[in-house]
């Protein structure tokens, strides 16, 4: 019998796999990508509904069997590697070791929704608001191109190789931006930085940040004090974008 990798746990849980498939009202119409599609255990049901499914898998043992779909395109190869062709839904039991990579990447591209399956704790962080232990760089960077919502917590017994922890189906609905920034790669940049100290006020995380973002170090000067003596995890994300702007013009 093969041996899988650890974050391989594949979803044989029936009536699971039936609710993805009513959550992702699927029609001929649709295309459907599906990343990590394994044995094909949900490929199959995405198959019947939709018009098209294109299937990513990288182990080309497990993609071999996807084959046996007629309106299935199947790539092997790594998701992170590849080009995604057009597609209108992305409905995924995600490979977790890949979730926060593979999550930015599809949400470069345009698509009407998303059903996709993460940890439960994961999950927990894309949809998290100010001012919760979970909120954090991944909250507002997800939060910022998409409406996010979890609609199930998954049991670790659903799969097969089962995880250490329970999982969640999230659903994803991109959108424009509900705020302006002056720069986008920048904001994200920033951060990034204003929390990798969670425990101190951002002031310093920004300050030993300084050469990372490209700034210089009085321009923390020009930033409101009411704002920067918090702690990142209390500031929204329409207020961080506010230092993003501000920090973005002392560039240097």
């Amino acid at each position: 019998m093969k041996w899988y990798k650890k974050d391989q746990h594949f979803l044989i849980d029936e009536q699971v796999l039936g609710r993805i498939i009513e959550y992702s009202h699927l029609n001929s119409s649709d295309t459907v990508l599906e990343i990590g599609a394994g044995f094909g255990n949900l490929t199959e049901k995405l198959a019947r509904r939709a018009g098209k499914v294109i299937a990513i898998e990288v182990d080309p043992e497990l993609a071999s069997s996807l084959n046996r779909f007629e309106n299935v395109e199947v790539i092997v190869g790594d998701a992170m590697k590849q080009d995604f062709p057009h597609f209108n839904k992305v409905i995924s039991n995600l490979p977790y070791s890949i979730s926060s990579p593979v999550t930015f990447k599809l949400l470069d591209y345009k698509f009407d929704m998303g059903i996709l399956m993460y940890q439960h704790e994961f999950a927990k962080r894309m949809v998290a608001a100010a001012n919760s232990k979970d909120y954090g760089r991944l909250s507002i960077a997800v939060q910022y191109r998409a409406n996010v919502e979890i609609i199930e917590v998954v049991p670790r017994l659903a799969f097969s190789t089962p995880p250490q922890v329970n999982s969640a189906i999230v659903r994803l609905v991109t959108r424009p931006p509900p705020y302006e920034v002056k720069d986008v790669d920048f904001f994200m940049k920033f951060i990034t930085a204003a929390f990798s100290q969670r425990r101190k006020k951002i002031r310093n995380a920004i300050l030993n940040n300084a050469a990372f973002l490209g700034i210089p170090g009085e321009a923390l000067e020009k930033l409101p004090l009411d704002i920067i003596g918090r702690r990142a995890e209390t500031i929204s994300p329409e207020e961080l974008a506010k230092l993003s702007d501000i920090l973005f013009e002392e560039k240097i």
